[in-house]
């Protein structure tokens, strides 16, 4: 009998070691590598026929040279790293991972919108260098404290992400906007609207859409210009829907109050992206996806997708 072959090229990042590949490897020969250079995928992954990456690219001159690949599994729910298109001309299914972040996503958000309020972290360090101590009132606040009932959130892409966002910004009280490409009517209390119109009465512009021709660089100096100076950013999305160095003088001049990225255009970040020392921006290394809850979802996800190509009826397919 043949035996599968399976090669994962940058499995670290899913399980540093704290989930397990054994169900995985119930499934065929399994290799996983915590992360494959680009100019290593054809050396790891030629005698693959399943081969799953989360961010290790495979483009059309990768994909040519694995002869005996018949499945790509993305493990994550965005698929750019893939070339689909020649996938598909080579009759190479490609799954993602559609949904396992949604709570943990939802969550990171609003963890970075109350920190932009709060300033908890300044706070906390505060008391801890004996400020509170030498303090002559019972209270002190070394930035504004922000709260949110009455405010206004704009949700720029209205997907499961958005959507659960959405329905913790009603448990604050806070009113809805959104905009995107397909409109869902499941949530009362949700206000529809073209993205400058959102842009411009926002308190708070979080961004939850996919990164595509169309979304790419959607928050530059022309729209940040339409928001109001006391208003927030926040992106949990894909990093190259901003314009970083129009964020980061948007920032530094006062243009705008705050902003919080969990993604930037390049990850690892060159040192000297101008968001990392912007004012009053906060810069979390990509976490918003990583409770061990979302990717036990994932890695979960992932096998039950490849089962169900071995069966011969594929879910997830994006090709």
């Amino acid at each position: 009998m043949t035996v599968t072959k399976i090669v994962v090229l940058d499995g670290r990042a899913l399980n540093p070691g704290d989930l397990s590949w054994e169900a995985l490897s119930a499934i065929g020969e399994l290799q996983v590598f915590d992360r494959t250079a680009d100019d290593r995928i054809v050396a790891r992954a030629h005698e693959a026929e399943i081969v799953l990456t989360n961010k290790t690219r495979l483009p059309a001159q990768i994909i040519r040279q694995l002869k005996r690949i018949r499945y790509i599994g993305v493990l994550a729910t965005g698929y750019d790293v893939v070339d689909v298109q020649a996938a598909r001309e080579l009759k190479i299914s490609v799954t993602n991972i559609p949904a396992y972040a949604t709570a943990s996503v939802a969550q990171f958000t609003f963890a970075l919108l109350l920190e932009l309020c709060h300033h908890l972290a300044l706070h906390a360090e505060a008391a801890r260098a004996g400020e509170w101590s030498r303090s002559e009132d019972f209270s002190f606040w070394k930035t504004p404290q922000v709260e949110l009932a009455g405010k206004t959130i704009g949700i720029i892409g209205f997907g499961k992400i958005g959507r659960r966002v959405a329905e913790v910004a009603l448990a604050f009280e806070m009113r809805v906007l959104a905009a995107g490409s397909a409109r869902r009517a499941e949530l009362a209390r949700i206000r529809w609207c073209e993205v400058d119109e959102l842009m411009r009465q926002a308190d708070v512009v979080s961004l939850h859409c996919p990164l595509n021709p169309q979304t790419r660089g959607i928050i530059n100096a022309k729209s940040i210009a339409m928001m109001k100076p006391s208003a927030f950013l926040i992106n949990t999305s894909r990093g190259a829907l901003v314009v970083e160095q129009d964020l980061a003088d948007a920032l530094d001049n006062g243009r705008i109050a705050g902003a919080a990225v969990d993604v930037l255009s390049s990850e690892p970040p060159s040192p000297d992206n101008p968001l990392l020392r912007a004012r009053n921006c906060i810069v979390t290394p990509h976490i918003a996806w990583a409770s061990k809850e979302a990717r036990t979802r994932l890695l979960d996800t992932a096998i039950a997708n490849l089962r169900a190509f071995l069966d011969g009826h594929p879910v997830n397919v994006v090709n």
